[in-house]
């Protein structure tokens, strides 16, 4: 259970009673569970990391939520989405494999089958993982969106501090840990506070 604890789930969908009975479902798993019914701002969150599987209605009208569903691919092309729905077709059905949802379930949601998706999930997208990886995934994604915001390259920011390239690309990998020292060089070179990296932990 402690395992599970790990996960941070989204379940993005319009129907109130839907988010809160998969949430209570969630919890009783005991994964970490947000909830939002206004697509809004959806991307922004993935952007900064904070969650591994995103639960998504694709009931109709699909048109906007596999919109949203290319977006967030977009903004985190390994994120898992499960995408879900109360009038499942053949076409949305494709439509949202065709932009690697992990799976697509029917509404209401049977608790077995969204374990059984979730456990499957967890197994083949190694989505377990240790407080100090998910740390160091965090930071990775706080310097790679800053760096891009800033319109620099990785050989540019290695200029600017000192560090390798192959150093800062292991960082906003998650790959590598960054020592303070190395966060000093490069929240300086990015004119931010160290803070900034850690916002979203």
């Amino acid at each position: 259970m402690a395992e599970k604890q790990r996960l941070n789930v989204l379940v993005v969908d319009k129907d109130e009673a839907t988010v809160v009975e998969v949430k209570d479902l969630l919890a009783q798993e005991g994964f970490r569970v947000q909830v939002a019914t206004d697509p809004a701002g959806i991307v922004e969150e993935v952007k900064q990391g904070k969650y591994q599987l995103v639960l998504l209605d694709v009931s109709p009208p699909a048109d906007p939520a596999i919109e949203l569903l290319q977006k967030i691919r977009d903004a985190d092309s390994d994120l898992c989405v499960v995408a879900m729905t109360a009038m499942p077709t053949v076409d949305v059905a494709v439509r949202a494999l065709k932009r690697h949802a992990f799976d697509y379930l029917e509404k209401p949601l049977a608790p077995e089958e969204l374990r059984a998706v979730i456990e499957a999930a967890i197994r083949e997208k190694g989505l377990l993982i240790d407080v100090e990886t998910r740390l160091n995934q965090i930071v990775g994604a706080r310097l790679r969106e800053r760096r891009q915001a800033e319109s620099l390259t990785l050989k540019q920011l290695a200029n600017r501090t000192g560090l390798s390239v192959s150093l800062i690309s292991q960082i906003e990998l998650g790959k590598s840990a960054a020592s303070m020292s190395t966060l000093y060089k490069l929240a300086t070179a990015l004119q931010i506070k160290m803070t900034y990296f850690f916002e979203t932990v």
